[in-house]
């Protein structure tokens, strides 16, 4: 499946470069994480809480980061398990300046097993992009702390 989507950010490329990088940022606006901490250079592991329609459950994955061109773009990967099924991605972050803005353009292409499959392709498409506003809403409002 494929999610894409643009939103614009109140601070300069570099800035949100920096924040998006930033595990303690990315903590507060994942939604339904509990936990993110490095383990390397541009790898984390991730424990979440979410759930589409009637299936929720916990997840423990890994993210990490590669083609990083500072401030720019680079790529995002996950991975997570769960008792309810198991989501893994890829996302390509791009992001433009725009006068005082940032434009931030991702392109992800995500793939869902198990349980959580069995919601359906329209349901799940829906709920990633309900995911994907929410983390930007809250990236969004945590930007003004990472200054």
């Amino acid at each position: 499946m494929i999610v894409q989507g643009t939103y614009t950010l109140p601070l300069p490329p570099d800035r949100v470069f920096a924040a998006l990088t930033d595990p303690a940022v990315l903590q507060q606006a994942i939604p339904g994480c509990e936990k993110l901490e490095k383990t390397a250079d541009d790898e984390y592991n991730a424990h979440l809480k979410i759930g589409i329609a009637a299936v929720k459950g916990s997840y423990v994955g890994s993210v990490r980061l590669s083609d990083k061109h500072p401030p720019d773009r680079f790529t995002m990967h996950l991975e997570g398990k769960g008792a309810v099924g198991f989501v893994n991605g890829t996302a390509r972050i791009e992001l433009k300046e725009e006068g005082r803005n940032t434009q931030l353009h991702y392109n992800a292409d995500v793939q869902v097993g198990g349980l959580i499959a069995a919601v359906g392709s329209r349901m799940i498409e829906a709920a990633a992009k309900k995911l994907a506003g929410d983390f930007f809403q809250a990236f969004s409002e945590a930007l003004p702390q990472t200054e």
